[in-house]
């Protein structure tokens, strides 16, 4: 199947809100679908293939979530089974939505690329692993990279290795590391300067709790919105407690979709449904019975609502003028019914 990519990507990740079940996993996939999500991701790794099997290897113990959490058993619960990658791949093509993940490292990336994986994303503590997004920039697929935690100079260098391969196609993410993130936090104003420097695509992967991060970075002209979803968040799970329910995504991608829409263009129109509002725009009527010959003043003349008659502005013109005839009260006032 070739995947079409739309130009704003509503991406829901998956991540460990399966808990470790297949069945919930593929409900997460169809809720996504249900609320308009446009790409589903996953992550794919093993805990053998993230960190070795040592007590001493643990989370820092002032992380918000997993603090003191030994790393290893930490991974071993929030991976997803590879051996459900292919229904989970099958699963979102069968319902539109283009699958994809974050592989971390290099077996994970040939093991997606056997499942014909339309796209990458290179996750924000992986932007030092040069050999990692070189692998993956090398299949010339789309290339996600989240810059969360990751020094400027750091930016510089992984988008140096993604330019050597030869793959055009990279999309940068604002994101910022904590969970949930404070929108304070968020400033995705550097959407800009990331935009400005690299001439590339742009995006959020947002862990605040809410959408109002993410439209703001829509109008701000991020082409990718990823969020964490799950099926509800009393659920728990290591990334429950900043993922997003189906009802919340389904407003972020209406919300959003109608930011990006609203942005319009810059030159100033009158848009053609604004052309019924115009008739009811103020102008010029007799407001009282008058003769032939009658001065015309602001006795019994004024602007008004409905439109039909002369402008506002051009009052002074008919001020000490004389009715040709006599007129009736809410005549429209013109050329031609004065002297």
């Amino acid at each position: 199947m070739k995947e079409k990519f739309p130009d704003l990507l509503f991406v829901a990740e998956v991540s460990a809100n399966h808990l470790g079940d297949l069945e919930r996993a593929l409900q997460i996939i169809e809720a996504a679908a249900s609320s308009g999500a446009n790409a589903v991701k996953f992550q794919t790794y093993t805990a053998d293939t993230m960190t070795l099997d040592l007590e001493t290897f643990e989370v820092s113990a002032d992380h918000e979530l997993w603090g003191g959490r030994n790393l290893y058993e930490l991974y071993s619960e929030a991976h997803t089974p590879w051996e459900w990658h292919p229904k989970l791949f099958t699963r979102c093509r069968e319902l539109g939505v283009i699958p994809f993940s974050s592989p971390f490292d290099s077996t994970a990336v040939d093991f997606l690329e056997s499942l014909d994986a339309p796209m990458y994303k290179i996750a924000s503590l992986e932007t030092g692993d040069h050999e990692l997004i070189k692998k993956v920039a090398e299949t010339g697929k789309p290339l996600i990279i989240s810059t969360g935690a990751t020094h400027w100079d750091e930016i510089i260098e992984a988008v140096e290795v993604v330019e050597r391969t030869g793959n055009k196609n990279l999309t940068l993410l604002v994101c910022t590391s904590s969970y949930p993130a404070e929108p304070r936090d968020a400033h995705i104003n550097r959407m800009k300067t990331i935009s400005e420097n690299f001439n590339v695509k742009v995006g959020l992967s947002d862990h605040s709790l809410g959408i109002g991060v993410s439209v703001a970075a829509i109008t701000l002209g991020a082409t990718v919105i990823e969020r964490h979803l799950t099926l509800r968040r009393s659920d728990g799970g290591a990334d429950g407690a900043f993922s997003m329910e189906p009802d919340e995504f389904k407003s972020l991608v209406r919300e959003g979709t109608s930011a990006r829409e609203s942005l319009g263009f810059s030159q100033w129109s009158i848009q053609d449904s604004e052309e019924e509002a115009r008739k009811s725009r103020r102008s010029l009527y007799v407001t009282k019975n008058v003769v032939a010959g009658e001065i015309l003043s602001r006795e019994n003349i004024r602007a008004i609502r409905p439109g039909g008659g002369a402008l506002p502005k051009d009052i002074m013109i008919f001020l000490g003028k004389k009715f040709k005839e006599d007129t009736r009260i809410g005549t429209p006032l013109s050329e031609n019914i004065v002297e």
